[in-house]
């Protein structure tokens, strides 16, 4: 394995310095001046949409899908992913994580949106969707539907989910002295039986659990920072020449510009995953009168994830004396985040860092799961295979557990790269779609009617009629309530 690890490297690197980064900002930039910057103007519709009292009997709630979206987007990319770009592209990263996430939340809205235009209505009356069928209904290509749905698996199945376990392992090890080996035996006998249930139970799971632990989590991050606000502002100073190559210390360490772009760029998707076309596989299984309200959910999500829990991280691990422009270069993860708790409050504090980076990962590995789920049935695995295929998962984590953190991360960034690659050139393509959509919303919106049913059949705001007949005019979504917004 050591002997692969650079090759890894030179592969995310290379993918992220020459494709993805380009890609990424350039679909950011497109939607966002396209609709006027819909991350701004719709931001308070963004809160009163996620708190409206939207029930559904088939389906699962828009909640619990924005729940089940959060497990997997907070989580080791705000604890992990922040100190790993803090200490390999330097404070400068930071910014470049919120200017991802300032265009992701355009994007994110769009690739939502899309989900739940094209997604498709499952036998036991929930929902499935996402790019693997947008693409294959709306972009009319089975196989580039087939090539996105694999990559997905692969990613979220596999590659992602061993970076959460390598998470917890590390933490352990280094916390409490726990071998890896035990960790991944652990791990594995404690995910079997709740993966073994399905999606329905992941998403109750997470919709009751997941808000606590970020509380918490965002809570000790903001008491460290106001223990220490004097530093704040230097910490922003840091920030912003590191993200322009100002600070010729930082620069000279390797930490300039360049790499302050591209590790912000990494981290920023593999934490919000705007763009990546994970989240509108959750998304897609919401029951909602209108396609816009599940992208006004995840545009917040995005928000939530990088500006609100993210930058708590960074500011928590700059501000309690953890991070050093010394060790600049030197890759380091879960650790320094712990040390900035530890630092803070004291070695039983070690007790409670370890807790909530297990609760952190542990969660994510189920959302994780559900999103290769929906693209396993997408691409037509019987029930028997989709069994063999999560006891596959758990070996996956298990392995993850016992592998070092270079390798996990590096393959992440090679699975992620290709999969938001060819959703970002599928959510272009199919603008014309959201646009239409999004342009029915703000209209009924204005007319007082944005409680009323999208209707996707002869709508004049669309290029066509919208496949199968979840959006047909008279066709049932089972929406029991709907507030009006």
């Amino acid at each position: 394995m050591a002997e692969s690890q650079p090759v890894i490297n030179q592969v995310s690197d290379f993918l992220f310095t020459y494709i993805l980064t380009y890609l990424l900002v350039g679909a950011g930039v497109y939607f966002s001046a396209r609709t006027l910057f819909v991350q701004v103007r719709h931001f308070p519709d963004m809160w009163r949409t996620i708190v409206a009292k939207e029930k559904s009997a088939g389906g699962i709630s828009p909640f619990q899908a924005f729940a089940t979206g959060m497990a997997s987007r907070v989580g080791t990319g705000n604890i992990v992913g922040v100190a790993i770009a803090l200490t390999l592209g330097g404070p400068g990263a930071i910014f470049w994580m919120w200017v991802v996430a300032f265009l992701g939340m355009a994007t994110g809205f769009v690739e939502a949106t899309l989900a739940q235009v094209f997604k498709v209505r499952m036998p036991d009356g929930t929902y499935r969707g996402g790019p693997a069928y947008y693409i294959r209904n709306g972009l009319g290509s089975k196989f580039w539907a087939a090539v996105f749905a694999s990559l997905l698996v692969f990613a979220y199945g596999f590659a992602f989910n061993m970076v959460q376990a390598n998470t917890i392992a590390d933490t352990l090890a280094k916390n409490h002295t726990v071998a890896p080996w035990v960790t991944a035996i652990a791990l594995v006998l404690g995910a079997a039986p709740l993966m073994m249930r399905g999606i329905k139970p992941i998403a109750r799971f997470s919709g009751k659990y997941m808000p606590i632990i970020a509380g918490i989590y965002v809570f000790l991050a903001l008491l460290i920072i106001l223990l220490n606000i004097t530093s704040v502002p230097a910490i922003f100073t840091y920030i912003f020449e590191g993200a322009f190559g100002l600070n010729e210390a930082i620069a000279g360490t390797g930490a300039g510009l360049f790499a302050a772009m591209v590790q912000g760029t990494k981290r920023g998707l593999f934490s919000n995953e705007a763009g990546m076309g994970s989240a509108p596989n959750m998304a897609a299984t919401a029951s909602v009168t209108h396609p816009a309200k599940q992208g006004l959910i995840q545009s917040l999500g995005v928000f939530i994830d990088t500006m609100v829990v993210s930058t708590a991280t960074a500011l928590m691990i700059m501000a309690s004396g953890a991070y050093s422009l010394d060790k600049l270069g030197e890759m380091q993860g879960a650790e320094l985040t712990n040390n900035a708790i530890v630092g803070t409050f004291g070695d039983w504090a070690v007790w409670l860092t370890s807790i909530i980076i297990f609760a952190f990962a542990f969660t994510t590995l189920f959302g994780n799961y559900s999103y290769a789920e929906v693209n396993l049935n997408y691409l037509g695995l019987s029930s028997k295979w989709i069994g063999v295929f999560r006891v596959l998962v758990l070996l996956g984590i298990g392995l993850g557990a016992v592998l070092s953190l270079t390798t996990v991360w590096a393959l992440a960034d090679i699975a992620m790269a290709f999969m938001a690659a060819t959703n970002l050139v599928a959510i272009i393509s199919l603008g014309r779609w959201f646009f239409g959509t999004l342009k029915d919303w703000e209209q009924r919106k204005s007319a007082g009617t944005a409680h009323e049913r999208f209707v996707g059949h002869g709508n004049p705001l669309l290029p066509g009629d919208t496949p199968g007949d979840v959006w047909a005019l008279g066709a049932q979504d089972r929406i029991v309530e709907d507030v009006e917004i």
